[in-house]
């Protein structure tokens, strides 16, 4: 089977599986599929099993989410700025990543995006306080990429044995 047609059905069929369980048993610890289908596309998107690309998304977003919790607390404190309060904690937040991108593990910049954009997301959407968002959101995170994980080891299996299995070239 081509290593696209296997990464399909075993995407899919995870996906499936991430959809109930977040949909289901994990809605009561506020988790959040699309976070995890975020995670689960980063891990492509560094690579796949290459590279550490599990441990660099899982740090790299773990690190933006805390990063993005820790500039809504910011912003908070700064409404002496008026309107300006949110985006210098905004501001103060991204270059604070972007800083961090010297440590090899938190290299992937973009990734560190996605988390700080994933916890401002459940922030907005469920009105929650910043420290109530973060905990649903890295225990997502680490699902979405333990979903990630599998999905590769899966669809290797599947892959014909004249085809070599690279993620990283598939579109997500």
């Amino acid at each position: 089977m081509s290593q696209l047609f296997a990464l399909a059905i075993s995407i899919g069929g995870l996906a499936v599986a991430a959809s109930w369980l977040f949909l289901g048993p994990l809605a009561a610890l506020d988790m959040q599929v699309w976070q995890a289908f975020i995670a689960w596309g980063a891990f492509f998107h560094n690579g796949g099993k290459a590279g550490g690309a599990a441990l660099k998304t899982s740090a790299c977003m773990g690190l933006g989410a805390i990063i993005g919790m820790s500039a809504v607390i910011l912003a908070g404190h700064l409404q002496g700025l008026g309107s300006l309060a949110a985006p210098v904690a905004i501001g103060l937040g991204v270059a604070t990543f972007v800083l961090a991108a010297h440590v090899p593990i938190l290299s992937v910049i973009p990734c560190s995006a996605y988390g700080f954009s994933c916890v401002g997301g459940l922030i907005l959407l469920k009105q929650v306080a910043p420290t109530a968002a973060i905990v649903p959101t890295l225990a997502s995170i680490v699902v979405g990429t333990a979903f990630a994980m599998l999905s590769e080891v899966i669809a290797d299996a599947l892959t014909s044995k004249g085809e070599e299995p690279n993620p990283s070239r598939i579109p997500l």
